[in-house]
């Protein structure tokens, strides 16, 4: 098969031992790109080990994150097409054909995860308890019930992404990747689907395509199910700020997982009788541009008006209007309703 399978993974031995089986029981010849993030547990000598001439491995001497390595297992791989998988994740039968069915250049297509009952329900995926760690894992009944539902959704698809997914090598590099800012983790994902949309690539969740997913053990709930660790918290505190920096505005998706981009603008916030608690609180909502000027007084300052920051590149899109007003404790000047959000498309 044309296609190579991407998996970082930190301190995840158990896990990636799991993944690495359900893709060769299914799959034995495809080509693997493992990429151990520096950990500190047995997985470099499982790695070095592993016979497989089919798996390509790589060893970081720091942990670097799994932004940077899906990029660095993407120039690795030696197939025309690409799909990344998490370290927590246990192939169902089948999963390759059909991602790959509906996979055309300018095309991105995820495949459906059935989840434990961890995380809040959604439509992009199937709450299913299969197992809540790599020890209690149920894949005989996962694997029963992933045929049952390929017969019940078979080629149906909705519009979505979330990880797992598949894409043309050259059109993943043709944007310049995942975004470096984000590394080494999260939201490095929201970002490259925004700018997938924008560049105008058709994003599509195959129905029919499943994954079990472990969910967060990758990166997040490294020593104990649902406790993040204090890396984690430290990174994702960074990336938030990353984010907002750029965009302007926080993630929004749809139902099915679609990303909902707002308007990307040029502004500044200035603040009247200032504190430093207020200054970081709303740093990364303003990117020094000119073209919408917020005045902030601290004195005043209150819950709502941060919210009215927080989705201003909405407020401004809705009013659509060059001039000043006042909403709340704030003021605004518009002095030009220029977007910039095709901008960020390549790095």
């Amino acid at each position: 098969m044309n296609i190579t399978l991407i998996i970082p993974t930190y301190n995840n031995l158990k896990h990636i031992k799991n993944a690495y089986g359900s893709i060769r029981k299914h799959y034995p010849e495809v080509e693997l790109v493992i990429l151990d993030d520096g950990s500190t547990d047995e997985t470099k000598h499982w790695l070095e080990d592993l016979d497989d001439k089919n798996v390509l491995k790589y060893r970081s001497q720091e942990r670097v994150g799994h932004t940077i390595l899906y990029d660095k297992g993407i120039v690795l791989a030696t197939s025309e097409i690409v799909g990344i998988l998490h370290a927590d994740m246990v192939l169902g039968p089948n999963y390759i054909e059909n991602v790959l069915k509906h996979l055309e250049r300018g095309k991105v297509v995820c495949a459906t995860r059935i989840e434990p009952p961890l995380h809040p329900e959604g439509k992009e995926k199937i709450i299913r308890n299969f197992g809540l760690d790599f020890n209690d894992l149920n894949i005989e009944a996962f694997e029963e019930f992933t045929l049952e539902a390929q017969d019940k959704y078979r080629d149906q698809t909705t519009r979505g992404m979330f990880a797992p997914w598949v894409i043309y090598k050259d059109d993943f590099q043709a944007i310049g990747g995942h975004d470096p800012g984000f590394a080494p983790f999260p939201y490095e994902d929201s970002d490259i689907f925004q700018r997938w949309v924008l560049a105008g690539y058709e994003l599509i969740q195959s129905r029919d395509a499943f994954v079990y997913h472990l969910t967060c053990r990758g990166h997040r709930w490294n020593e104990q199910i649902g406790v993040n660790d204090s890396y984690f918290e430290i990174a994702e505190k960074n990336a938030r700020r990353y984010y907002i920096r750029k965009w302007g505005s926080w993630i929004a998706n749809d139902e099915n997982q679609y990303p909902i981009i707002p308007p990307v603008y040029r502004k500044s916030i200035k603040i009247i009788n200032s504190n430093p608690q207020l200054e970081e609180a709303l740093e990364p909502w303003s990117n020094g541009g000119e073209d919408i000027i917020i005045t902030v007084d601290g004195n005043k300052f209150t819950n709502e008006d941060y919210r009215h920051i927080q989705n201003m590149n909405s407020i401004i899109k809705g009013t659509n209007e060059i001039g000043q007003f006042e909403l709340e404790n704030l003021k605004i000047e518009v002095n030009s309703l220029t977007e910039y959000q095709n901008e960020l498309i390549k790095l």
